[in-house]
Formats: structure tokens, sequence, C-alpha cells
């Protein structure tokens, strides 16, 4: 190679330079760029959180925050109102309960059965099958809980109606199955098979493995999974309002209709009630509680992965 062809040479320091410079201007330009999407994102949360208690601050200034929290009816469109917001959170939990009971076995299950027992070709075509489900838009949901299990829920349940907290809960637990098991396969998927081998070596069967072994060791994300379904469940709009009814009532019952937060969030939005009027702002208060259950629960999340992660060399 001569001297002219040599890339420091200083014949060629000239064309490189060029280069240089244009690699620094679009790595600035990307950085800019990026933190543009960063702040814009950020300040729409600040600006969401501004707008939640600006407006709750406005209705609590007519509700007593005393009677929002220990009243039991939820009336807030009727001559004589009611705020009684424990109603609408029992329905929620209600819902919520039922659709964890049905998504936590089967998402573990599946998780189990994708990291553990399908071979590597087969769970490169179960896993994206198992996520198309969290691609189906929630309205097909609740008219599949309304229109089919809740008929089929009648001939075996007695006393349950058309619109029940049952039917709606199964199909939400549906609904949040992909979340909990695509999570928690990936918790398991990333134990180490060192950890696998070993067990093997002292002489456990598969079972006793995924048992005592690597379920243990993936247990901070799989409850990470379980409170990130819960968190979904509860924020979960068109299934409930559907499925569950818009009947507001302080029960335990699922098998008739309820009204959970998100339903209620519906009812006003669709103009039952005059902007600017209390009944108007009392879905920015019922939203502000909504808020601060999914942060609750998406911060013990945090901390408990934080708190209970294994590391492993």
């Amino acid at each position: 190679m001569t001297t002219s062809q040599l890339p420091d040479s200083p014949q060629n320091s000239g064309l490189w330079q060029p280069n240089r410079q244009l690699s620094k201007s679009m790595e600035l330009l990307a950085k800019i760029v990026f933190g543009a999407f960063g702040l814009v994102s950020i300040a729409t949360t600040i600006g969401i959180v501004l707008t939640l208690i600006f407006e709750t601050f406005l209705f609590f200034q007519e509700v007593p925050i005393w009677n929002f929290l220990t009243d039991t009816q939820w009336t807030p469109l009727f001559t004589n109102s009611q705020y009684g917001i424990i109603v609408l959170i029992s329905a929620t939990f209600l819902t919520s309960f039922i659709a964890l009971i049905v998504a936590m076995p089967m998402g573990i299950l599946a998780a189990v059965c994708l990291s553990e027992y399908a071979p590597s070709g087969l769970r490169k075509w179960l896993k994206p099958a198992l996520e198309i489900l969290a691609g189906v838009p929630t309205v097909v949901f609740g008219y599949f809980a309304l229109f089919f299990v809740s008929p089929i829920l009648e001939t075996f349940v007695p006393g349950l109606r058309p619109f029940n907290g049952l039917s709606a809960g199964i199909v939400l637990g549906i609904a949040i199955l992909p979340t909990i098991a695509s999570l928690s396969e990936d918790a398991i998927y990333a134990v180490p098979q060192s950890l696998r081998q070993g067990s093997y070596a002292l002489g456990a069967t598969k079972r006793e493995t995924v048992t005592n072994v690597v379920l243990p060791a993936a247990l901070s994300g799989i409850v990470a999974s379980f409170i990130l379904g819960i968190a979904r469940a509860v924020g979960e709009t068109m299934i409930v309002t559907i499925a569950a009814g818009q009947n507001p009532r302080l029960t335990l019952d699922p098998r008739v209709p309820i009204q959970t937060m998100t339903s209620f969030i519906v009812q006003v939005a669709k103009g039952d009630a005059p902007t600017g009027s209390i009944e108007f702002i009392t879905i920015f208060a019922v939203g502000m509680t909504l808020f601060l259950i999914t942060l609750v629960l998406n911060a013990f999340s945090f901390w408990f992965v934080g708190r209970f992660r294994e590391k492993y060399e």
C-alpha cells in the first residue's frame, strides 16, 4: 500500500474530515430529536396529572372528601346526589379479582410450557400466537362476554343477569392473559441454565426442577406480571362497560349488573352531564382515584422487583 492509500496519511486527512463532521452533526441531530420526544412524553404526563389535580380540587370544593370516601351510594346524576366512590371501587376490584383468578393459573401454566417444555421451534410460534390476544380490540371482548359467555353461564349459574360482573371478569382475565403469560415467560426463560443443570445433577426430575428451582428464582418477575395484569384490568374500559352493565351498587355478588370506575367515565363522557357541571367534574375525581390506584400498583411492582430480584453471575 502506498502512502497515498493510507487512511491516516496527510493526503487523505482532508477527505476524512467532512465525514467526521457529518457524523457529529447527525449524532447531535439525533440527540435533539430523541430528547424532544422524551420531553413531549414528560410534558404530556405532567399535563394529564395537573388537569386531574385541578379538576379534582374543584370537585372537592363541592363535595366533602369524607362523603366521597365513606358514602355507600353512587348517584351523581340523580337529583338527590350521593358520591360514594367505594361503590365503583368495589365493582372495579370485583371484576379485576375474577380476572386474576382466570389469568393467573393459565398465565403461569402457559409460561412454564413455553419456557420449559415446548421445543424452541414450537415456542417461536406459540408465543406470538398467544400475544395476538393482546391485539384484539377490547370492544370485541366486551360483546364476546355479553353474547357468548353470559348465555353459557346462565345455563348453570342460577340468578345470573344478562349484564353481570362474572362474565365481564372472566373475559377480562382472557384479555390480560397475554400480559401475565408473556412477562412470566420472560422471567422464567431468564433463569440461568446452570441452576437447572445443578438440580438435574442432584437427581431432581423436570417437574421438581421447575417447581422448586426455576419458579422461585423467577418469582419477582412473575409477581410483577401479576401486578401489571391487575393494573391493566383495573383500567380496562370497554369490556366492563358492555358486559357488566352501568348499575352502581355496593355488592360482592358477581351475578348482578355493576358499574366500575371506567364504565362511569364512559357514561358521563357520552353527554349525560353538561360540561362544567358538578356531575361532569365527577369524572375527574373518579379518574384521579383510578390514577392513584394504578400508580400504587406500579410502584409496588417496581419495589417488589427491586427487592426480591435474583442476580446471577
